[in-house]
């Protein structure tokens, strides 16, 4: 397993290499926009998904004004988050800029939606790149789920090599996908302007039975807001960046900004053109690349791969941000320790890992659809927009600041339009699944609330400021026991080894089997066996009672202070599949002992030499 983990993840890094990890902004910006500039591959989707239905072929002439009003959110985000930058060097993500200006709940609910939309990021993400596969091989449809699992766990591994590994691997897609999405739109526009072609027809596509309202353009807007995910990550990573950190992250925000706008309206622009209709088995974007590469053609080929390829990188975006995310909250001590550490490659593993398995959990409830998947994204992602403006516009009126006032109004005009983006996509999406967000929410909020308590608790028990000071009294600690089934070398051992730490040593023997009773007296006798052996008959074969209720009786005569040390000799075995031989006593004897606050457990190792099977 050593081995195996050393080929898939590399070999440990020193805690000094640390700088080495950081990010360039031409390995920044494929790593911490991918989430954003993939949207653009579903975002126009998501929108027609809302209008045709009910104003047919008149959609196209609204999808653009719906497009600008999303560019218009766009331009607002990044403004304000380039203030956040700013502000917080080591990362100003929601979660932060909640904690230190709005205060515990407001900062809760922060990480709460962001570790929802984290998971979600790479549940949409991939199954939106084996959506894009399956649009070129239709074949493999029958294959999503499995192919879905397989990706993530490709992208855990990338990621766990660390964050430099994971640039190099990773970033190349993204260019990959920008370089061909320009050319395909540059040769879209070309052939309908300058060369005349037309596009063909689609006559699936239905026929007008309603009117444009506010309410249908607010929900197709709603829908479309999935292209606004993941602006908050280059705020959140910038610790990620090589130094001067701020200055890097500030370009990859401008740079992504850049990115998104020139695609995302130049796609929306072609499907007005060309009139792709989306469809659960082909995507809007695979349409366009039909006709404008032609269907089958190499160029439509590769734009499919490339489609997939960003799709997939999208999830990179939270396996770079969101360990580092979950470890703040576990520094807080809102999530379990374990988060707060590095691994050998100086990632934050655990982080890694639990992201991915429970973005496995999510794709398979959902048997692996996109369609169904998007509804819950958008939600959670306005909700921490929010908080992260409101946090500043309330920093900046504590700090009062030169040009406090300006800064405000910017903040402030991002914190009340992604307000109401975060009404109207809940009220819109509610049905289609988005209220399981707000069950969420509150159920993790509880959760981390649970575990800080926890914490709080256990850091109280263990204040020497608030407990006496323990004094050490040898009397106290000499009491040891050593459980004997029967006599044998592994025994003997553990018997030698209690002897070098204290003289009041007893066996205690449980007898199940009059016969094995008997066999253990003659040899106890037979090897003079110096310490005294306690026998207590039990006709149930419980080994762990008789023990504990020997320990509190009047017969070991042990006082209310004395610190019982049991002493309990373990088999270990060369060979994993060894343990399955023995019976483990010891373990599960270890594990309930533990439980009694004035028992120590010690295990004596006997190593069972083993051949191959």
């Amino acid at each position: 397993m050593s081995k195996l983990k050393t080929f898939l993840v590399g070999k440990p890094l020193k805690s000094s290499d640390i700088h080495h990890e950081k990010l360039s902004v031409f390995r920044g910006l494929p790593i911490l926009s991918s989430d954003a500039i993939s949207s653009v591959a579903y975002a126009v989707e998501e929108i027609l998904w809302v209008l045709i239905p009910v104003i047919g072929l008149a959609s196209f002439k609204y999808l653009g004004y719906v497009t600008l009003a999303i560019l218009g959110l766009l331009s607002i985000l990044i403004f304000s988050y380039r203030q956040t930058i700013n502000s917080y060097p080591k990362g100003g993500g929601s979660y932060i800029v909640s904690k230190e200006n709005l205060g515990e709940i407001p900062s809760l609910v922060a990480g709460a939606s962001l570790t929802i939309d984290y998971i979600l990021t790479v549940a949409v993400s991939t199954t939106a790149g084996v959506a894009a596969i399956t649009s070129a091989f239709p074949i493999l449809l029958r294959f999503k789920l499995e192919l879905t699992i397989i990706i993530i766990l490709t992208m855990a591994i990338g990621n766990l090599r660390g964050i430099r590994d994971s640039a190099k691997i990773f970033s190349l897609p993204t260019y990959f996908f920008l370089v061909i999405c320009i050319i395909m739109v540059g040769t879209g526009l070309f052939k309908y302007f300058i060369l005349g072609i037309q596009p063909v027809p689609n006559p699936e596509i239905t026929h007008q039975i309603g009117d444009l309202t506010i309410f249908l353009f607010l929900k197709a807007f709603s829908s479309g807001c999935s292209a606004l995910t993941g602006i908050e990550a280059v705020s959140d990573g910038v610790a990620n960046f090589k130094d001067p950190a701020p200055k890097h992250a500030k370009q990859v925000l401008y740079l992504m900004f850049l990115i998104v706008f020139i695609i995302f309206g130049g796609i929306s622009y072609l499907a007005t053109i060309y009139h792709a209709f989306p469809t659960l088995d082909k995507t809007v974007v695979s349409q366009i690349a039909e006709q404008v590469f032609g269907k089958g053609s190499l160029l439509f080929l590769v734009m499919q791969f490339s489609t997939t390829l960003i799709l997939i990188m999208a999830a990179n975006t939270a396996f770079s941000d969101f360990p580092l995310l979950l470890s703040f909250i576990s520094k807080d001590g809102y999530a379990p320790r374990q988060f707060a550490k590095r691994g050998d490659r100086l990632s934050f593993s655990n982080g890694i890992l639990f992201l991915s398995l429970a973005a496995i959990v999510l794709v398979i409830i959902f048997r692996g659809e996109n369609h169904l998947l998007i509804p819950l994204y958008s939600v959670g992602v306005f909700i921490s927009f929010t908080l992260s403006q409101s946090g500043m516009v309330v920093k900046w009126y504590k700090q009062k600041t030169n040009g406090w006032i300006h800064k405000a109004m910017i903040n402030g005009i991002g914190a009340t339009i992604t307000f109401v983006t975060a009404i109207v996509v809940s009220i819109n999406k509610f049905k289609d699944g988005a209220w399981i967000v707000f069950i969420l929410v509150p159920a993790v909020i509880l959760l981390m609330k649970r575990i800080n308590r926890h914490y709080k608790k256990v850091a109280a028990q263990l204040s020497l400021d608030n407990n006496y000071f323990p004094q050490f009294n040898e009397t106290e600690a000499k009491r040891f026991i050593v459980p004997v089934a029967s006599l044998n070398e592994a025994v003997i051992k553990t018997i030698n080894y209690a002897k070098c730490l204290s003289n009041d040593i007893t066996a205690f023997h449980i007898s199940t089997d009059d016969a094995e009773t008997e066999k253990l007296k003659v040899k106890w006798e037979k090897h003079n066996i110096d310490i005294p052996l306690i026998i207590k008959k039990d006709e149930y074969r419980d080994v762990l009672n008789p023990l504990l209720k020997f320990i509190d009786s009047e017969e070991f005569a042990s006082k209310k202070q004395d610190m019982i040390t049991v002493v309990i000799p373990q088999f270990v075995t060369e060979k994993w599949w060894g343990n399955l031989l023995h019976n483990q006593t010891a373990v599960f004897m270890k594990r309930t002992l533990l439980k009694r606050k004035n028992i120590a457990v010690i295990s004596v190792p006997f190593i069972i030499k083993q051949q191959k099977l």
